[in-house]
Formats: C-alpha cells, sequence, structure tokens
C-alpha cells in the first residue's frame, strides 16, 4: 500500500490531486510546525490583472503546528476572495456549472486554516471523482522528527511505499526508508498539457479551480488521464 503525507494547502494546485489520486491513502502532515509565506494559507489565481495570490489571514506566528493555526475573521477575506474568483472567472465555460459548489467553500466559518483546508481539498476530490481515503497526523501517535516522523506515520496507516513531492528529494534520507522496508518513490510533475485558460499566457501553477472552470469535467483529463490514456 502506498501512502502520500502533505501538509494541507489552501485550494491547491492540480499537482496535489494527482498525488492524491496515485496513492491508497493520503495523509494530511498537520501536527508540523505552520510556516508563514507558503502554501498552507495562500494560492494562486489568474486574474485580468495578471496572476495573483488569495490569501486566509491567521493569527499567531509561526510558533505553533498547523492545526492549531486559527484563521482571522476580523478581516473580511471571504467576501474579497469571493469577489477575486467571480471577477476572474466569471468569463470562464464552466463557471455558471461550478460557481455554487466552489463558492459554498466561503459561506462556512471554520476555526483553523487546516479545517478550511482539509474542507476543501475533501470537496474537490470528490468533485474530481478521486476515491482515496484520507487521514489527519494529529489523530496518529506518530514518533520522531522529519524522515522519521515520515516513516512513523508509514508504518501507523500500514503503508510499505512512500510517494513523496520532488522538491523532497534533495533532503530526504533513503537508506532511513530502505533500512524500514519502505519503498521511496518521487512524484514527476512534467509532461502536464495545457488547456484552455484565462487571461494571457498559460501558467501551470496556480490554484486546481482555475482547471476546474475552464475545463469542468474534463479536469481530471489535464491531471492524470492523458498519461493514463483516459
Amino acid at each position: 500500500m502506498e501512502a502520500a503525507i502533505i501538509q494541507s494547502n489552501y485550494l491547491p494546485w492540480k499537482g496535489y490531486f494527482d498525488i492524491i489520486h496515485d496513492v491508497d491513502v493520503f495523509v494530511f502532515l498537520e501536527d508540523v510546525q505552520y510556516t508563514h509565506r507558503d502554501w498552507r494559507n495562500r494560492n494562486r489565481v489568474k486574474t485580468p490583472g495578471g496572476v495573483k495570490w488569495i490569501s486566509v489571514p491567521i493569527l499567531g506566528g509561526t510558533d505553533q503546528r498547523i492545526y492549531e493555526a486559527r484563521i482571522d475573521y476580523s478581516q473580511a477575506w471571504r467576501e474579497k476572495h469571493k469577489n477575486t474568483i467571480h471577477h476572474s472567472y466569471a468569463k470562464s465555460p464552466f463557471y455558471e456549472s461550478y460557481k455554487s459548489e466552489i463558492l459554498e467553500i466561503f459561506s462556512n466559518s471554520f476555526e483553523t486554516l487546516s479545517e478550511l483546508n482539509i474542507y476543501c481539498i475533501k470537496k474537490i476530490s470528490g468533485m474530481l471523482g478521486i476515491e482515496t481515503p484520507f487521514i489527519n497526523s494529529k489523530d496518529l501517535a506518530s514518533q520522531g522528527m522529519k524522515d522519521d516522523k515520515l516513516i512513523s506515520i508509514c508504518q501507523l496507516v500500514g503503508a510499505d511505499s512512500y510517494l513523496s513531492g520532488p522538491a523532497a528529494f534533495n533532503y530526504i534520507e533513503n537508506d532511513k526508508f530502505s533500512a524500514a522496508g519502505i519503498q521511496l518513490r518521487y512524484k514527476d510533475y512534467s509532461g502536464y498539457p495545457e488547456y484552455p485558460q484565462l487571461w494571457g499566457g498559460f501558467d501551470h501553477n496556480v490554484s486546481i479551480i482555475d482547471l476546474i472552470f475552464n475545463c469542468g469535467e474534463k479536469s481530471s483529463y489535464y491531471i492524470w488521464g492523458w498519461r493514463d490514456g483516459e
């Protein structure tokens, strides 16, 4: 059984969902340090004025774990995000078909960023037809730090294979996984086909909502279907 273990991100890009689709179980790595100016609380969307960040304001600093980071509702970020999404994608082919499902996210009040992110990821995974089960690392009694923690999580969920993002290649210690009897693989994000996209030159590194609003039911083809011959 193969697992992926990644921090929850805000409205992640398509590669995040590609990994979820690839594995037998996906673990949200939430009991680790929260980091500022990262994908945890923000992402990028294409707007008529260029690619822009949409960010969820967070209370407290980095001296907290991801699942402890509380959302700052003193700022009207939900209305701002809804308006940005509407103005950016109202002219996209599938906006009317999916706007109620996507914009419904902002009608909820989540105490923590982790709750918001996990809700969004599960919701969008369902929209994409992904059936991979999810586990939250804070619900596991994992041990150690960094690689040791990942190995511990794999053992706790019964995984004998671990799929990592390519960015971890330079710091993961392969020998530790081998010694634990866990196969280590790295995700390859190359080769994604371009799809019809509004507002200028193509950009792969934007939120998944860009793909959904532009491609609708064909979205999965541009994530994994092209590779699987679907």
